[in-house]
Parts: structure tokens; sequence; C-alpha cells
């Protein structure tokens, strides 16, 4: 029997360049992988036909698997466990981390190692963000262009790796999800019909964010964050009543309340992250949030990804993508 074994981690989607589509590309944005939590698949040939899943988001691993087995030509029986995975529509990448571990390994049991816009396509993934595909290929903050109409995986124009100190502290409330799915996909389609006017991200993005991630300096990284995280909050206001999903805002009111300068939602939220420039910063930050949250808050001091997506088979590891 060949067994393979894909981990990958979750990501934090930091925001888009261009949600409306005034420009040439839509969507587009940038973002970082975190680990914990991550999603770990065993997928494995065995006689017979067709697929069998066990374990974690059993249905939504079926789906994918189902369709990376046909993508990539497997004949034979497949069977798949979903040893470990992020926890659903808390804007952590769940789908897009399961989906593309199922076909990566899905690839290796075919014996072809394609490239990330090919994983893409085979789990159906990466339709407006990109950033979940290109956090799978490789460590580092990622920044995509954006689609443009009919496209698929949007074009990866940077890649930065996190300083080796700085930490996350990850909040997510328990209990409550994100928006997604159809509701996401209305959502979209009447921001691009009454599009308001274009997002400052950019802007911030390129003479804020990332000098101050290259120089290492957390105070201008994070005040640019803090204020990309509002810009694009107050277009997603309608929707999810207010700059930050409800469960969410007490959060980054908490972390900015702790002295903590780049905080914002991953995606629609749920989840909260305050990111700061080391370990024990991290730690005492966790540790007063957890009082000021409360039990229905779960939280913990992540890292951030440093080595992409991991496949291994027959006692052997390698990146995966």
């Amino acid at each position: 029997m060949t067994e393979i074994i894909v981990t990958a981690p979750a990501r934090l989607h930091f925001g888009m360049l261009d949600p409306t589509g005034l420009g040439a590309r839509r969507f587009g944005g940038f973002g970082v992988g975190v680990e914990p939590p991550r999603v770990v698949v065993v997928v494995s040939s065995r006689p017979g036909d067709g697929v069998i899943v066990c374990g974690s988001q059993a249905e939504r691993a079926t789906a994918f698997a189902a369709r990376a087995r046909a993508a990539f030509g497997l004949s034979g029986g497949v069977e798949v466990n979903v040893r470990e995975a992020i926890p659903p529509h808390s804007g952590l990448g769940s789908g897009t981390k399961l989906g593309l571990a199922i076909a990566r390994a899905m690839a290796a049991l075919s014996g072809s190692a394609p490239e990330p816009e090919q994983l893409a396509e085979a789990s159906g993934r990466a339709a407006r963000s990109s950033v979940g595909c290109w956090t799978f290929a490789a460590p580092g903050l990622v920044v995509e262009a954006g689609v443009r109409d009919g496209g698929s995986v949007s074009p990866l124009v940077g890649r930065y790796p996190m300083p080796e100190q700085w930490r996350c502290v990850l909040a997510l409330p328990l209990g409550v999800e994100g928006l997604s799915g159809h509701a996401e996909e209305r959502f979209f389609r009447r921001l691009h019909d009454s599009p308001a006017a274009e997002p400052r991200v950019s802007r911030l993005l390129l003479t804020a964010l990332l000098p101050g991630l290259l120089r290492g300096d957390i105070e201008e990284f994070g005040a640019a964050l803090t204020e990309i995280q509002r810009e694009i909050g107050s277009m997603f206001a309608a929707q999810q009543g207010g700059a930050f999903h409800p469960r969410a805002a007490p959060l980054v009111d908490a972390l900015l309340a702790l002295g903590v300068g780049a905080v914002g939602q991953s995606s629609w939220g749920p989840s909260v992250y305050g990111i700061v420039d080391s370990p024990e910063r991290a730690a005492e930050v966790a540790g007063q949030l957890r009082i000021a949250a409360g039990a229905g808050t779960a939280v913990e001091v992540v890292d951030f990804d440093r080595r992409g997506a991991w496949i291994a088979g027959g006692g052997s590891g390698q990146a995966a993508a």
C-alpha cells in the first residue's frame, strides 16, 4: 500500500487590494501562514474502486477527493483520513488548505508533482483569493495580484519572510462562523454592481506595511496593517454588522487596549490576530486576552509558518509544492 501524508498550515488573510473590481484584476490580497491550526491528511491506495473518507470534515473532504482523483487520473481505490482540520468558516482558510492537501496527496499517488495553480484547479479553490494557495506552496507573507474575468489562480507578485522572533496571538470565538458560500458570493456580486471608492490598501501595503516588515519594525508594520483592516472592514460593514464580525470586534478592541499595534480579523472572521515582536510578549498578551475574552474564546500563541505545506511518504519528507 502506498501512503502519502500532507500537512498544511492555516492562513491569516490580511486584506484585499480591490474587492469591488475597479481595476483590471479583482480581489488580490495578502496574508501569511500560521501553525497551528493545521490540516493533516493521509491518503493511501486500496483495492477496489472509488473513494473512502474518514476523520474530520469528511463530507467536504469527500468532494475534494473525488474531484482530485478524477483530475489526476487515478483509477484504483483511494482512502482519505483527515487526521487534523482547521475550524471551518473561521477565517483561517480551512476549505482551501483541506482541498489543496488532498489534491497534493492524490497527485503524489499518481506520480506527479503539480504546480500550485494545478492543485487549486484540481480542488476547485482560489476563485477569489489565492492567499491560501500561495501560503500552501511556501512560507512567508504573500502578495497576490488578483484575477481577471474568467481567471483562476491570481499571480504571486511577492513573498517576504516573517521575522524569526515575531509571533501571533490567535483568538477564535467559539460557536460562531464567518460569512461563506452563497452568502459570500451574493455580497461580492452586490459590491461589484455598486462599487465604492477604491480603498487605499495598495498604497498602505507598499509604502508602510512591507517596508515595516522588511526592516523588522513592528510599529510601522502594525500601524499599516491595523489601518488596512479598518479600511477593508468599512467596505464590509453592511454585511457583517460593523467593521469587524460582532464577536471579533471586542477582541480587536481588547488587543489594542493591551498595546498590540498589529491587530485585525482574518478574512470574514471570527478569528482575530494580534502580531507582536517576541514570544515573551506574545505569552503575556495571550494570558491577558484570555482573561478579557472569557471562556467563549480560544486564545493561543502561534508561530508563522516556516516551511509551507509538507508531504511525506515511505518514511521521507519534502516540501509539498
